[in-house]
């Protein structure tokens, strides 16, 4: 827990309850428009991935992914999503330094994050903290890509 600029107090907790799964997705959805995920999508990302949900006084501020290295790739990927109305709080931080912490115990062969082209504040965000983008890619149907960046 951590008391940000006067907010209150930013609780962070696993997306593993009853009420958890829904507010990660909530957030997911909201912050990428694009990748809509269904209550089972959520469930089986949750079987893999570690999931975070951020609450500010009960309120869903935030959430995270952490994704073990794959097949496709060796680096462990975190994701930090904060709905916009709560950035520029410090909470994202929060989000990535646990998500981090927690990749660095997966992978050896680095970090990567992913984040909308469209949400220009998360691009910057990933910039700031020594990520470089290595690819864009579109997702079937869609127009707007997706940036993978990886920590240097």
């Amino acid at each position: 827990m951590s008391d940000l600029e006067g907010c209150g107090v930013l609780r962070v907790v696993p997306a593993a309850g009853e009420r958890e799964p829904a507010d990660w997705r909530a957030v997911h959805n909201a912050v990428v428009p694009t990748a809509v995920l269904s209550e089972a999508q959520v469930r089986e990302r949750a079987g893999r991935n570690r999931l975070e949900v951020a609450y500010l006084g009960g309120v869903a501020v935030g959430c995270s992914t952490v994704r073990p290295p794959d097949g496709e790739t060796p680096a462990a990927t975190v994701i930090a999503r904060i709905l916009p109305e709560h950035r520029r709080r410090g909470f994202g931080t929060v989000l990535y330094e646990r998500g981090l912490g927690h990749a660095r115990t997966l992978s050896g062969a680095g970090v990567e994050t992913v984040v909308l082209a469209s949400n220009e504040e998360g691009l910057r965000f990933a910039l700031a903290r020594g990520f470089a983008e290595v690819e864009r890619y579109v997702l079937p149907g869609d127009t707007i890509p997706f940036v993978t960046l990886r920590l240097v």
